[in-house]
């Protein structure tokens, strides 16, 4: 289960780092023009403030050995980048914001399950499922440690 637990934490500390930087390091937002200035500067700030403490949290995994108390942290780094996603989302309607810009933002991922169609914000397609798996990952990280 140490294996599994690391190489979970691996993939969700990805997704709080490298896929966000593949997606706005681009003019879907870090030089996206109908954007000030200013709030370009954030999200490159936050984008590579995720990807320093990402290398923080891969240290911490793969040099853990079998001391999976040595987990924890990233676990719970990864719980607080995507619990800062969700509350952000929850959050919208009181600083005016939308999950995705009309002009240049990521399209919408589009599904057709069963032949019921239908589109999804990116965002939302990506982080629901890498955010169930932090869950999982961090209740590995609990039963290695005997907390559950």
């Amino acid at each position: 289960m140490l294996l599994t637990a690391k190489l979970l934490l691996t993939l969700v500390t990805l997704g709080y780092s490298a896929i966000p930087s593949f997606f706005d390091f681009n003019n879907t937002h870090a030089t996206n023009p109908s954007w000030t200035g200013h709030a370009r500067y954030h999200v490159v700030w936050q984008v590579a403030t995720f990807d320093m403490i990402a290398v923080l949290a891969m240290v911490l995994i793969w040099t853990a050995g079998a001391d999976a108390s040595q987990l924890w942290v990233p676990a719970l780094l990864a719980i607080f980048a995507y619990g800062g996603f969700w509350t952000a989302n929850v959050t919208r309607p009181l600083y005016n914001g939308v999950l995705q810009d009309p002009v240049n933002g990521v399209p919408q991922f589009h599904y057709n399950i069963f032949g019921w169609k239908f589109a999804v914000d990116a965002n939302i397609s990506l982080f629901t499922p890498i955010t169930l798996l932090t869950l999982v990952a961090l209740w590995m990280v609990a039963r290695l440690n005997g907390a559950l």
